[in-house]
């Protein structure tokens, strides 16, 4: 009985389930990514042997090389949270609007009369304004950083239970130090001395690593 020969033919591979996953990453990718935004202050810190990573969850208190004080706190609920403190404080109303874009701004250093302005500002505008600005007030009349930290903590504080109810992950607040190598000195302890009068005692200095 004669054998039937089987016709042969190329395997084929279907791509097209690849390629749909492609494009949904891509997709995913564009759609979540947020891009932050630049620092409004550039610190040259000195350096130091330390390899301690700087911790997430963390309030962070910069001085540059003119002694301009600078002010940031991670979180969106909290930022919005202590925002309304501030204002409810110095009698500054904010709208919606402007505490949605806080929650999403960096670093900032100006007397809070001036933030509604600087919160309503294009990106290319607040550039300008963040040279020209002399920081957030620290002197014993109108020491408003001292509220930004004590104020900061409390919104933190009620981040901190609302997460711990729901059941979410939680992280303590932590605190940092960014000082500029040619900063005065006095400016940095000053604001040393701030953290400790809000009795904050325990705080990081963050440095670059130095090269072995």
């Amino acid at each position: 009985m004669p054998k039937i020969k089987v016709p042969r033919s190329s395997p084929s591979l279907d791509m097209t389930p690849m390629v749909d996953l492609a494009f949904l990453l891509v997709t995913f990718f564009m759609l979540t990514t947020k891009f932050r935004p630049d620092e409004p202050v550039v610190v040259d810190m000195p350096s130091s042997v330390s390899e301690t990573k700087l911790p997430t969850n963390i309030m962070t208190v910069t001085v540059d090389s003119a002694g301009r004080v600078f002010y940031d706190i991670d979180g969106q609920d909290v930022r919005k949270n202590l925002l309304q403190k501030m204002g409810d404080k110095y009698k500054v109303s904010f709208t919606p609007t402007e505490i949605e874009r806080f929650a999403v701004m960096t670093t900032f250093g100006m007397p809070i009369a001036q933030l509604k302005g600087y919160i309503d500002e294009s990106e290319d505008k607040r550039k300008t304004f963040n040279s020209q600005t002399k920081g957030i007030p620290t002197d014993s009349l109108k020491n408003e950083l001292a509220d930004w930290i004590n104020f900061g903590r409390y919104a933190a504080a009620d981040d901190y239970q609302a997460k711990k109810q729901a059941g979410k992950p939680v992280k303590d607040l932590r605190f940092a130090i960014k000082g500029d190598g040619q900063a005065n000195y006095k400016i940095v302890k000053k604001v040393i001395d701030i953290f400790q009068d809000e009795k904050v005692n325990r705080f990081n200095l963050v440095t670059n690593l130095k090269k072995q």
